[in-house]
């Protein structure tokens, strides 16, 4: 099973199951994430910033694409609601803009 290591988070490790989103093993890991439309890939609030290992992410949704293309959605950058993990190991951050005040979060 795939590790995400969140970086700013202590770097924290999560198990991402096969088939499960970022965020689905995020708030099964006990972290709260923001995700301001439901986790329905209709805003860019629940984005990660990879760090490494984005060759080992699912293809782009259709969401991802849709802000892709607008420019609201860099190359490194993926919707935790969309996306999955499938072939190993990752690191990214929570992007400054969407940290949670009531986290802690390390540099």
């Amino acid at each position: 099973m795939p590790n995400l290591t969140v970086q700013n988070l202590f770097n924290r490790e999560v198990k991402v199951a096969p088939g499960q989103t970022l965020l689905q093993a995020l708030q099964a890991d006990g972290i709260d994430w923001m995700h301001a439309c439901g986790a329905k890939g209709r805003c860019t609030t629940c984005r990660i910033v990879v760090q490494e290992g984005l060759e080992h992410f699912g293809p782009l949704t259709d969401s991802e694409e849709r802000y892709r293309s607008r420019g609201r959605l860099k190359t490194n950058e993926r919707l935790a609601c969309q996306c999955t993990l499938v072939s190993g190991d990752a690191q990214g951050r929570v992007p400054r803009q969407t940290m949670l005040p009531h986290m802690k979060y390390s540099s």
